[in-house]
Formats: C-alpha cells, sequence, structure tokens
C-alpha cells in the first residue's frame, strides 16, 4: 500500500507541479471542459461536504466546548489527511471490488451508534434534561465515532470529485481543499445548535443513513467493481 501511495504521489509531482496545475487549470477556466468541471466539483463539495459535517457536528454534540472543538478539530486533520490519500491513490482505489459496500456498512455502524445515543433508554431519561442523554458521551468514543464516518464520506467524496475533475487535477485538489474547510465551519455550527436543538440531531443520523445506503447500493451494483461482479 505505501508503495502504492509513493507512485501515486509522484503522479501528481511535487507541491510546485501540483502548484501550477492549480494555476493552469484556473487560468483556463475559460475553457467549457474546465469550467464545467468546476461547477460540478464545486457543487458535489457543498453537497457532500455539507453530508459530513452534519455526520461530525452530531457526533460531537454533548462534549463540554473545548472537547467538542477537538473532536471537530480531528474530524477536520483526519477529513484532510484521506482526502489526499484517497486522491493520490484513486486509480487502485477504483479497482477494488466491494470497497463502496463496505464503506456502506461502516456508516450504517456509526449511524445506529448515533441512534442508540440520542434515543432515550427508558421513562426515567424523559423525565430527565432532554439532553442528559447525550452529554454523557465520551471524548474517545466521539473521535472514534467521527474516524469511522470521515474514512467512508472522504471516500464517496474523493471518488465523486475524481469522476468530475479526472482531467483536471488542480481543480481536484482545490476542490478536496474546499471540501474541508466547509466541513469544519459547518460542524462546528451544527454542533453547537444540537445542544440546544435535539432534532438536528435525527437530521445527522438520516444523512448518514442516506450516505450509507447509497454507497451500498452501488458497492453492490457497480459493474466494474460491485460485488455482483464476484458473482457473474
Amino acid at each position: 500500500m505505501f508503495e502504492i501511495l509513493t507512485q501515486a504521489a509522484a503522479s501528481f509531482g511535487s507541491p510546485a507541479d501540483m502548484w501550477d496545475a492549480i494555476v493552469y487549470d484556473f487560468s483556463n477556466l475559460d475553457q467549457p471542459g474546465a469550467l464545467q468541471a468546476f461547477i460540478t466539483v464545486l457543487f458535489i463539495d457543498l453537497v457532500l461536504a455539507g453530508d459530513n459535517a452534519i455526520a461530525v457536528g452530531a457526533l460531537a454534540s454533548g462534549l463540554p466546548a473545548d472537547q467538542r472543538r477537538k473532536v471537530i478539530i480531528i474530524g477536520v486533520t483526519a477529513a484532510l489527511v484521506l482526502r489526499v490519500i484517497f486522491a493520490l491513490t484513486i486509480t487502485y482505489l477504483l479497482t477494488i471490488i466491494g470497497l463502496k459496500f463496505v464503506g456502506g456498512l461502516l456508516l450504517v455502524w456509526v449511524a445506529w451508534g448515533m441512534w442508540k445515543e440520542f434515543r432515550p433508554q427508558n421513562k426515567a431519561d424523559n423525565k430527565a434534561d432532554d439532553n442528559s442523554d447525550i452529554q454523557h458521551k465520551s471524548f474517545a468514543a466521539a473521535a472514534w465515532a467521527v474516524a469511522i464516518a470521515d474514512v467512508s464520506m472522504s471516500l464517496d467524496n474523493v471518488l465523486a470529485v475524481s469522476g468530475a475533475a479526472s482531467d483536471h487535477p488542480g481543480i481536484l485538489i482545490v476542490g478536496l481543499i474546499l471540501a474541508v474547510i466547509l466541513m469544519g465551519i459547518a460542524a462546528n455550527i451544527i454542533a453547537k445548535y444540537i445542544e440546544r436543538y435535539k432534532w438536528i440531531a435525527y437530521i445527522g443520523i438520516a444523512v448518514i443513513v442516506y450516505v450509507a445506503a447509497k454507497m451500498i447500493y452501488e458497492g453492490v451494483v457497480d459493474p466494474n467493481v460491485g460485488i455482483l461482479t464476484l458473482f457473474g
């Protein structure tokens, strides 16, 4: 795997080469192909960064403010690192049968954990403070759940963005950075509001379930890397 990552990184070139690619692509946005790629990448990033932000914000909610910020920082950092690694190894990832299927199952596990966490366990819980069942979350549990969600959602994000910007590496790089910035800003806001409006957490669960279902479906029926190809 390390050799694959090294070879992929070499294909992207040095940081100077990456910067040249960014300058080249964005200086040629007047070209139909580049402009279309940028608009598509921007749209995908806005949608998927929103999904990722809701998930991270919901998972980080209920922690003290300082720990919540740390979990969000961990989530944003992990998302950036994972997106870079996945982008560098995208050619290899596209050959792994069932990868998206497994990623979807991981998100199902995350959603189930969130559902158990936010759902009152008994009548006594209902008499307590509305947020009491959120406040018992541990920092380690939140950080671990965020990491798992990041793996699957980052994979989904990179696969979508790289397909839209395959011939424009500069746009791909900027798209990945933009997605992480949007996610970090939105996740912090969402985590704060969940403390006051618990119903937002259920939107987060719904978003994760949706992304999981999409990944599982694509991981089954994709003609190239879907698990059905194993039985064809």
